[in-house]
C-alpha cells in the first residue's frame, strides 16, 4: 500500500510492502471555522478565570510566552488576535519572549515567520537563552529547596500570558500549560535540574500520564513559583488548524486541554508489532535529531522487543550543531555504554536526556532513520541509515517472512498508541 508520511515541509510517499499494515493515526478533528471568532469567545468567556481583558489594564507591563520554531504554535496568528483584544494596552508595554528552553536563538528571519515581520517590528520580542545569568533573577525556592531563575522580564510583569498548544509529550505526559514557563524560561542550572537521570527514566515520566509523573510535576511546581495570570492554550490537526482553544486558569484549561488531547490523539491496541514506521510530525518538528526522538518514543510505546523502528525526520538543521547532544552520542559507541556512564553518581551534562532516551528506546528495538544526515553519523548515533525506507522494510520482511505485522504512524507523536 502507499502511505504517506509527514516529512520536513513536502512530506513523503513510500509504497509500504507486506499484507498486514496497519495504520495508527489520531482522530482527525477539523479545524475551527473562524478561528479568530474562537479566539474572542474563549478569551472574553474563559476558563475559571476571568476574561482576559478585565485582567489587564493599560499601564500594566505585560510578559507574553511565546513557543520557538520547533513547535508549530501558530504565533503569526494569534499574536494579532491577542493584541487586538488588549487594544487598550500600548505596544511598548508588551514583551514576547521566545521560550527556547536550551535550544538556539531563533533568527531574525525565524522571527519574522514565527510571530510575523509587522508584530517584529512594533512589539519588543526577545529570545530566551539559558546561559545568560544576567537577563535571569530568582523566581522562588520550590518545596525541594530548589531555588529556580527565570527570565528577568517575565518575573517583573504585571502580567504573565502563556501561549501554547496540548498535545501527549514524550516526557511531561502533556505539552501546553506551565510547560511554556518551565524548563521554557528558566536558568540552565533549573533545566538540568530538571532534566536529571532518575527523572526522565521514571515510568510515569511519560506519554499522556499528568498524575505521578515527576518530570509534569517539577514542570508545574517550578513554573508556578511566579505564577502566570491567563493560559492560551490550542489543540492542532495535521494541517496545523486550530480545533480548539483552552483558555483561562492555568490548571484547569490545561487539564481539559489534556482530556480532549488523550481522547483524539491516543489510541489503544492490542498487541506489540515487530515492525513501526513513525514520523516526527514534519516540519518544523523534524528539523533535527533531538527533537526527532519523539517520534521514535512514540513507535517505541508498542513495537515488539527486538523489532525495528523506521523513522522519517528530514534532520536539515542536524543533531542540531548546538548543544551537547552529538558529543553525547559519538562518544559513547553503545546505548548500553552511555547508560552505565549515565548512572554513575555526579555525571550530569547538558542535552543528556535525551541521550538517555534514545538509549532507553535503543535497547528496546533497532532504529532505522531516513534523513538527510550522512550515513555515517547515523551509524554512530546508534541507528541504521535508512535512505529507502521501502527496501528497507522489504529487507525486514524478506527476514521475518510476509505476513509479518507493521504499524505506521504517518503523523509520528501527534499519535500515541499504547498498548490496552
Amino acid at each position: 500500500m502507499k502511505a504517506r508520511l509527514q516529512y520536513g515541509t513536502t512530506g513523503l510517499e513510500v509504497e509500504i510492502p507486506g499484507n498486514r499494515v496497519t495504520v495508527l493515526e489520531p482522530r482527525f478533528v477539523p479545524g475551527l471555522a473562524d478561528e479568530a471568532a474562537g479566539f474572542r469567545d474563549a478569551v472574553r468567556a474563559p476558563i475559571a478565570a476571568r476574561p482576559l481583558r478585565d485582567l489587564v489594564a493599560p499601564g500594566h507591563r505585560i510578559a507574553v510566552a511565546i513557543p520557538d520554531l520547533t513547535r508549530p504554535f501558530p504565533s503569526a496568528r494569534v499574536l494579532p488576535w491577542l493584541f487586538t483584544e488588549l487594544a487598550q494596552v500600548p505596544a511598548d508595554r508588551f514583551t514576547i519572549i521566545v521560550g527556547t528552553g536550551t535550544h538556539r536563538a531563533n533568527t531574525p528571519a525565524e522571527l519574522d515567520q514565527m510571530v510575523g515581520a509587522d508584530i517584529v517590528k512594533k512589539y519588543r520580542v526577545v529570545n530566551h537563552d539559558a546561559a545568560d545569568a544576567a537577563t535571569m533573577v530568582p523566581a522562588g525556592k520550590a518545596h525541594d529547596g530548589w531555588t529556580v531563575r527565570l527570565r528577568k522580564e517575565w518575573v517583573e510583569a504585571d502580567r504573565r500570558l502563556v501561549l501554547g498548544f496540548i498535545e501527549p509529550h514524550f516526557m511531561a505526559g502533556f505539552s501546553g500549560g506551565y510547560k511554556g514557563v518551565f524548563p521554557a524560561m528558566a536558568d540552565l542550572a533549573s533545566i538540568m535540574h530538571y532534566h536529571r537521570a532518575e527523572v526522565i527514566g521514571h515510568p510515569k515520566s511519560t506519554w499522556g500520564v499528568v498524575d505521578g509523573n515527576p518530570t509534569q510535576g517539577t514542570v508545574r511546581t517550578y513554573g508556578s513559583l511566579i505564577p502566570a495570570d491567563f493560559l492560551i492554550n490550542v489543540t492542532l490537526n495535521r494541517k496545523r488548524e486550530i480545533t480548539r482553544f483552552f483558555c483561562g486558569n492555568m490548571g484547569t484549561a490545561f487539564l481539559e486541554g489534556c482530556a480532549f488531547a488523550r481522547e483524539t490523539a491516543m489510541i489503544s491496541v492490542d498487541k506489540p508489532f515487530p515492525v513501526v514506521v513513525t514520523t516526527n510530525s514534519g516540519f518544523p518538528l523534524d528539523q533535527n535529531l533531538y527533537q526527532a526522538v519523539k517520534g521514535m518514543s512514540a513507535a517505541a510505546q508498542v513495537v515488539a522487543p527486538g523489532g525495528l523502528i523506521v523513522a522519517a525526520a528530514r534532520c536539515n538543521d542536524g543533531f542540531p550543531a548546538h548543544g551537547n547532544f552529538k558529543k553525547l552520542l559519538f562518544d559513547h559507541p553503545t546505548p548500553e555504554g552511555f547508560l552505565q556512564i549515565l548512572n554513575t553518581p555526579g555525571f550530569l551534562v547538558h542535552d543528556q536526556w535525551e541521550a538517555q532516551l534514545l538509549a532507553l528506546i535503543r535497547l528496546k528495538a533497532r532504529v532505522a532513520l531516513k534523513s538527510e544526515l550522512p550515513d555515517a553519523e547515523v551509524h554512530r548515533a546508534w541507528m541504521e541509515p535508512a535512505p529507502d525506507i521501502a527496501a528497507t522494510l522489504s529487507a525486514e520482511l524478506t527476514r521475518l517472512g510476509p505476513d509479518t505485522p507493521i504499524a505506521i504512524l504517518p503523523e509520528g507523536p501527534q499519535t500515541i498508541p499504547y498498548l490496552a
